[in-house]
Protein backbone atom coordinates (compact mmCIF):
# COMPACT_ATOMS: atom_id res chain seq x y z
CA UNK A 1 0.00 0.00 0.00
CA UNK A 2 1.69 3.54 -1.21
CA UNK A 3 1.85 6.33 1.03
CA UNK A 4 -1.10 7.87 -0.64
CA UNK A 5 -3.52 5.27 -1.26
CA UNK A 6 -6.81 5.31 0.19
CA UNK A 7 -6.86 2.70 3.29
CA UNK A 8 -10.59 1.11 3.47
CA UNK A 9 -12.60 0.51 6.44
CA UNK A 10 -16.06 -1.17 6.97
CA UNK A 11 -18.31 0.04 9.87
CA UNK A 12 -20.37 -3.25 11.34
CA UNK A 13 -23.46 -1.93 13.44
CA UNK A 14 -23.58 2.16 12.61
CA UNK A 15 -27.11 2.71 13.44
CA UNK A 16 -25.92 4.13 16.92
CA UNK A 17 -24.49 7.39 18.25
CA UNK A 18 -20.85 5.82 17.87
CA UNK A 19 -21.87 4.67 14.40
CA UNK A 20 -22.12 7.96 13.55
CA UNK A 21 -19.62 9.96 15.12
CA UNK A 22 -17.33 7.05 13.10
CA UNK A 23 -18.79 8.31 9.98
CA UNK A 24 -18.13 11.53 10.34
CA UNK A 25 -14.46 11.24 11.70
CA UNK A 26 -14.04 8.93 8.28
CA UNK A 27 -15.55 11.66 5.74
CA UNK A 28 -13.18 14.23 6.18
CA UNK A 29 -9.48 11.78 7.14
CA UNK A 30 -7.02 11.92 4.49
CA UNK A 31 -6.33 8.37 4.42
CA UNK A 32 -9.29 6.47 5.34
CA UNK A 33 -12.31 6.01 3.32
CA UNK A 34 -15.39 3.75 3.82
CA UNK A 35 -16.03 0.65 2.31
CA UNK A 36 -19.26 0.03 4.02
CA UNK A 37 -21.51 0.81 6.55
CA UNK A 38 -23.55 -2.16 8.31
CA UNK A 39 -26.85 -1.64 9.69
CA UNK A 40 -29.60 -3.83 9.75
CA UNK A 41 -32.11 -1.40 11.28
CA UNK A 42 -31.02 1.26 8.32
CA UNK A 43 -30.24 -1.15 5.08
CA UNK A 44 -31.04 0.80 2.29
CA UNK A 45 -30.67 4.39 3.60
CA UNK A 46 -28.23 6.77 2.11
CA UNK A 47 -25.37 6.96 4.89
CA UNK A 48 -25.34 9.99 6.61
CA UNK A 49 -24.16 11.55 9.94
CA UNK A 50 -25.65 14.61 12.13
CA UNK A 51 -23.09 17.30 11.43
CA UNK A 52 -23.46 16.42 7.26
CA UNK A 53 -19.74 15.67 6.63
CA UNK A 54 -20.16 12.62 4.55
CA UNK A 55 -20.77 13.65 0.82
CA UNK A 56 -20.96 10.21 -0.56
CA UNK A 57 -23.02 8.01 -1.77
CA UNK A 58 -22.99 5.27 0.36
CA UNK A 59 -26.36 3.29 1.20
CA UNK A 60 -26.31 1.17 4.62
CA UNK A 61 -25.95 -2.17 3.88
CA UNK A 62 -26.82 -5.30 6.30
CA UNK A 63 -24.49 -8.24 4.85
CA UNK A 64 -24.22 -11.30 7.15
CA UNK A 65 -21.23 -11.71 9.14
CA UNK A 66 -20.11 -14.74 6.08
CA UNK A 67 -20.40 -12.28 3.86
CA UNK A 68 -18.06 -9.45 6.03
CA UNK A 69 -14.70 -11.08 4.41
CA UNK A 70 -15.74 -10.57 1.46
CA UNK A 71 -16.08 -7.15 1.00
CA UNK A 72 -12.85 -6.02 0.50
CA UNK A 73 -12.24 -3.42 4.10
CA UNK A 74 -8.59 -2.95 4.98
CA UNK A 75 -9.85 -2.27 8.66
CA UNK A 76 -13.15 -3.04 10.64
CA UNK A 77 -14.56 -1.23 12.67
CA UNK A 78 -17.54 -3.21 15.27
CA UNK A 79 -19.93 -0.67 16.42
CA UNK A 80 -21.99 -3.48 18.49
CA UNK A 81 -23.51 -4.48 21.87
CA UNK A 82 -21.67 -6.21 24.15
CA UNK A 83 -21.81 -10.15 23.11
CA UNK A 84 -22.33 -9.87 19.85
CA UNK A 85 -18.35 -9.19 18.43
CA UNK A 86 -17.44 -12.90 18.42
CA UNK A 87 -19.29 -13.86 15.80
CA UNK A 88 -17.84 -11.52 13.37
CA UNK A 89 -14.80 -11.90 14.35
CA UNK A 90 -14.88 -15.60 14.15
CA UNK A 91 -16.53 -15.52 10.27
CA UNK A 92 -12.96 -13.46 9.07
CA UNK A 93 -10.85 -16.28 11.08
CA UNK A 94 -12.73 -19.06 9.10
CA UNK A 95 -12.59 -17.36 5.67
CA UNK A 96 -8.40 -16.63 6.55
CA UNK A 97 -8.98 -12.97 6.27
CA UNK A 98 -6.53 -10.77 8.13
CA UNK A 99 -8.22 -7.23 8.11
CA UNK A 100 -7.56 -4.95 11.37
CA UNK A 101 -10.39 -5.10 13.66
CA UNK A 102 -11.18 -3.06 16.31
CA UNK A 103 -13.62 -4.03 18.78
CA UNK A 104 -15.61 -1.29 20.81
CA UNK A 105 -17.32 -3.54 22.84
CA UNK A 106 -16.31 -5.22 26.12
CA UNK A 107 -16.06 -8.51 24.63
CA UNK A 108 -12.22 -8.66 23.57
CA UNK A 109 -11.03 -5.96 26.91
CA UNK A 110 -10.24 -9.33 28.61
CA UNK A 111 -8.27 -11.28 26.09
CA UNK A 112 -4.85 -11.72 26.03
CA UNK A 113 -4.01 -12.66 22.70
CA UNK A 114 -5.93 -8.68 21.48
CA UNK A 115 -4.20 -5.07 21.85
CA UNK A 116 -6.05 -2.77 24.57
CA UNK A 117 -5.73 0.61 22.74
CA UNK A 118 -5.73 3.02 25.10
CA UNK A 119 -2.47 4.75 23.37
CA UNK A 120 -1.46 6.99 26.06
CA UNK A 121 -0.97 3.91 28.46
CA UNK A 122 -0.33 1.47 25.87
CA UNK A 123 1.10 2.17 22.47
CA UNK A 124 4.49 0.87 23.70
CA UNK A 125 2.64 -2.46 23.75
CA UNK A 126 1.61 -2.19 20.34
CA UNK A 127 3.41 -4.78 18.16
CA UNK A 128 1.55 -4.65 14.85
CA UNK A 129 -1.09 -6.88 16.45
CA UNK A 130 -4.35 -7.10 13.80
CA UNK A 131 -6.90 -7.22 16.74
CA UNK A 132 -7.23 -4.09 19.05
CA UNK A 133 -9.98 -3.79 21.80
CA UNK A 134 -10.72 -0.39 22.37
CA UNK A 135 -11.39 0.81 25.74
CA UNK A 136 -14.50 1.71 27.88
CA UNK A 137 -15.61 5.28 27.91
CA UNK A 138 -15.69 5.50 31.65
CA UNK A 139 -12.56 2.90 31.79
CA UNK A 140 -10.58 5.37 29.69
CA UNK A 141 -11.30 8.25 32.08
CA UNK A 142 -10.71 6.79 35.17
CA UNK A 143 -7.37 5.02 33.53
CA UNK A 144 -6.40 8.71 32.61
CA UNK A 145 -6.98 10.02 35.57
CA UNK A 146 -5.26 7.25 38.27
CA UNK A 147 -2.54 6.18 36.11
CA UNK A 148 0.08 8.92 37.00
CA UNK A 149 -0.22 8.25 40.13
CA UNK A 150 0.23 4.35 40.39
CA UNK A 151 3.50 4.07 42.33
CA UNK A 152 1.68 6.35 45.20
CA UNK A 153 -1.21 4.63 45.71
CA UNK A 154 -2.21 3.08 49.04
CA UNK A 155 -5.80 0.96 48.80
CA UNK A 156 -8.17 0.77 46.29
CA UNK A 157 -9.14 3.63 44.55
CA UNK A 158 -12.76 4.93 44.54
CA UNK A 159 -14.15 6.34 41.27
CA UNK A 160 -17.78 8.52 41.35
CA UNK A 161 -18.73 8.28 37.45
CA UNK A 162 -21.92 10.60 36.04
CA UNK A 163 -22.56 9.92 32.16
CA UNK A 164 -24.35 11.60 29.34
CA UNK A 165 -27.45 9.63 28.61
CA UNK A 166 -25.77 8.66 24.88
CA UNK A 167 -23.53 6.17 26.98
CA UNK A 168 -26.51 4.09 27.34
CA UNK A 169 -26.91 3.37 23.57
CA UNK A 170 -29.92 3.82 21.29
CA UNK A 171 -32.17 0.33 22.89
CA UNK A 172 -34.93 2.27 24.35
CA UNK A 173 -34.55 2.05 28.57
CA UNK A 174 -34.69 3.66 31.58
CA UNK A 175 -30.44 5.06 31.67
CA UNK A 176 -31.59 6.78 28.20
CA UNK A 177 -35.45 8.07 28.32
CA UNK A 178 -34.96 11.80 28.93
CA UNK A 179 -38.31 11.77 31.03
CA UNK A 180 -37.21 9.70 33.87
CA UNK A 181 -33.56 12.01 33.74
CA UNK A 182 -35.19 14.92 33.81
CA UNK A 183 -34.57 16.75 37.53
CA UNK A 184 -32.45 13.18 37.99
CA UNK A 185 -29.28 11.13 39.02
CA UNK A 186 -29.63 7.66 38.14
CA UNK A 187 -27.15 5.27 40.22
CA UNK A 188 -26.73 2.31 38.11
CA UNK A 189 -24.07 -1.18 38.47
CA UNK A 190 -22.75 -0.02 42.00
CA UNK A 191 -20.57 -2.94 42.18
CA UNK A 192 -18.85 -5.47 40.09
CA UNK A 193 -19.57 -3.16 37.22
CA UNK A 194 -17.45 -4.25 33.55
CA UNK A 195 -15.49 -0.81 33.86
CA UNK A 196 -14.55 -1.24 37.64
CA UNK A 197 -12.66 -4.55 36.14
CA UNK A 198 -11.36 -3.52 33.33
CA UNK A 199 -9.33 -0.69 35.22
CA UNK A 200 -8.39 -2.97 37.72
CA UNK A 201 -7.06 -5.45 35.62
CA UNK A 202 -4.92 -2.59 33.01
CA UNK A 203 -3.81 -0.38 36.01
CA UNK A 204 -3.03 -3.57 38.57
CA UNK A 205 -4.39 -1.98 41.09
CA UNK A 206 -7.75 -2.72 42.62
CA UNK A 207 -10.62 0.30 41.63
CA UNK A 208 -13.91 0.72 43.13
CA UNK A 209 -16.59 2.39 40.42
CA UNK A 210 -20.43 3.91 41.04
CA UNK A 211 -21.36 4.68 37.84
CA UNK A 212 -24.89 7.10 37.22
CA UNK A 213 -26.37 8.38 34.24
CA UNK A 214 -27.32 12.37 34.02
CA UNK A 215 -30.12 14.19 31.90
CA UNK A 216 -27.34 15.51 29.46
CA UNK A 217 -26.70 13.49 26.38
CA UNK A 218 -23.00 13.55 26.06
CA UNK A 219 -19.82 13.59 28.25
CA UNK A 220 -18.92 11.90 31.53
CA UNK A 221 -16.89 13.23 34.20
CA UNK A 222 -14.77 10.93 37.07
CA UNK A 223 -13.95 11.84 40.19
CA UNK A 224 -11.65 9.71 41.51
CA UNK A 225 -10.79 9.59 45.19
CA UNK A 226 -6.78 8.06 45.88
CA UNK A 227 -5.05 7.30 49.13
CA UNK A 228 -1.57 7.83 48.76
CA UNK A 229 1.27 5.79 50.21
CA UNK A 230 2.87 8.85 51.46
CA UNK A 231 2.28 12.58 52.15
CA UNK A 232 2.70 14.86 48.65
CA UNK A 233 1.78 18.17 47.73
CA UNK A 234 -0.49 20.22 45.19
CA UNK A 235 2.98 21.33 43.47
CA UNK A 236 4.06 17.65 43.64
CA UNK A 237 0.77 15.79 42.17
CA UNK A 238 0.84 18.36 39.32
CA UNK A 239 3.93 18.04 38.62
CA UNK A 240 3.42 14.36 38.14
CA UNK A 241 0.28 14.45 35.91
CA UNK A 242 2.26 17.51 33.53
CA UNK A 243 5.13 15.50 33.31
CA UNK A 244 3.01 12.53 32.12
CA UNK A 245 0.81 14.13 29.61
CA UNK A 246 3.38 16.36 28.33
CA UNK A 247 3.63 14.78 24.78
CA UNK A 248 0.05 13.88 24.82
CA UNK A 249 -2.36 16.17 22.52
CA UNK A 250 -5.83 14.44 23.58
CA UNK A 251 -4.52 14.90 27.12
CA UNK A 252 -5.00 18.25 29.07
CA UNK A 253 -4.29 18.93 32.78
CA UNK A 254 -5.60 21.86 34.30
CA UNK A 255 -5.70 23.80 37.07
CA UNK A 256 -8.80 23.57 38.02
CA UNK A 257 -11.42 21.05 37.95
CA UNK A 258 -12.98 20.68 34.45
CA UNK A 259 -16.65 20.87 33.88
CA UNK A 260 -17.95 18.20 31.34
CA UNK A 261 -20.26 20.53 29.94
CA UNK A 262 -17.23 21.90 28.34
CA UNK A 263 -15.98 18.54 26.86
CA UNK A 264 -18.47 18.05 24.73
CA UNK A 265 -17.71 17.82 21.38
CA UNK A 266 -14.36 17.73 21.54
CA UNK A 267 -11.73 14.61 21.09
CA UNK A 268 -9.35 14.77 24.53
CA UNK A 269 -9.65 14.36 27.58
CA UNK A 270 -9.28 16.93 30.77
CA UNK A 271 -7.90 16.29 33.95
CA UNK A 272 -7.80 18.97 36.83
CA UNK A 273 -8.72 19.80 40.23
CA UNK A 274 -5.95 18.09 42.27
CA UNK A 275 -7.41 18.61 45.40
CA UNK A 276 -4.86 17.13 48.64
CA UNK A 277 -6.48 16.52 52.43
CA UNK A 278 -4.77 18.66 55.07
CA UNK A 279 -2.07 15.78 55.58
CA UNK A 280 -1.68 15.33 52.22
CA UNK A 281 -2.57 11.61 52.17
CA UNK A 282 -5.65 11.58 49.88
CA UNK A 283 -5.78 13.26 46.79
CA UNK A 284 -8.89 13.89 44.35
CA UNK A 285 -8.92 14.23 41.14
CA UNK A 286 -11.62 15.13 38.00
CA UNK A 287 -11.24 13.71 34.79
CA UNK A 288 -13.84 14.29 31.72
CA UNK A 289 -14.08 13.57 28.11
CA UNK A 290 -17.40 12.98 25.15
CA UNK A 291 -17.91 9.63 25.85
CA UNK A 292 -18.99 9.23 22.23
CA UNK A 293 -15.52 10.52 21.24
CA UNK A 294 -12.24 10.01 22.96
CA UNK A 295 -14.31 7.66 24.95
CA UNK A 296 -15.28 5.53 21.53
CA UNK A 297 -14.82 6.98 18.12
CA UNK A 298 -12.04 9.19 18.39
CA UNK A 299 -9.95 5.97 20.44
CA UNK A 300 -11.25 3.94 17.33
CA UNK A 301 -9.51 6.48 15.15
CA UNK A 302 -6.03 7.15 17.27
CA UNK A 303 -5.74 2.95 17.09
CA UNK A 304 -6.25 2.83 13.58
CA UNK A 305 -4.13 5.62 12.61
CA UNK A 306 -1.63 3.77 15.23
CA UNK A 307 -1.87 0.32 13.51
CA UNK A 308 -1.46 1.94 9.61
CA UNK A 309 1.27 3.73 10.64
CA UNK A 310 -0.03 7.10 10.85
CA UNK A 311 0.34 9.77 12.88
CA UNK A 312 -2.12 8.97 15.94
CA UNK A 313 -3.96 12.10 15.79
CA UNK A 314 -4.73 11.83 11.88
CA UNK A 315 -7.78 13.21 11.00
CA UNK A 316 -8.66 14.20 14.79
CA UNK A 317 -9.63 18.15 14.96
CA UNK A 318 -7.63 19.48 18.12
CA UNK A 319 -8.84 22.63 19.45
CA UNK A 320 -6.24 24.49 20.74
CA UNK A 321 -5.42 24.57 24.71
CA UNK A 322 -7.24 28.15 26.37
Amino acid sequence: MSDSSPIRVGIVGARGHVGAELIRLFATHPRFTLAYVGSRELAGQRVVDHSDAYKGDLRYTSPTNAELPTLGADAVVLALPNGKAADCVAAFDAAGADPVIIDLSADYRFEDGWYYGLPELTRDRYAGQRRISNPGCYATAMQLAVAPMRAHLDGAVQCFGVSGYSGAGTTPSDKNDPDKLRDNLMPYALTGHIHEREVTRQLGHAIEFMPHVAPHFRGLTITANLHLSAPMTRDQVVAIYRDAYADEPLVRVLDEAPWVSRIAGRHHVEIGGFALSDDGRRLVVVSTEDNLLKGAATQALQNLNLAFGLAETTGIPLVAAS
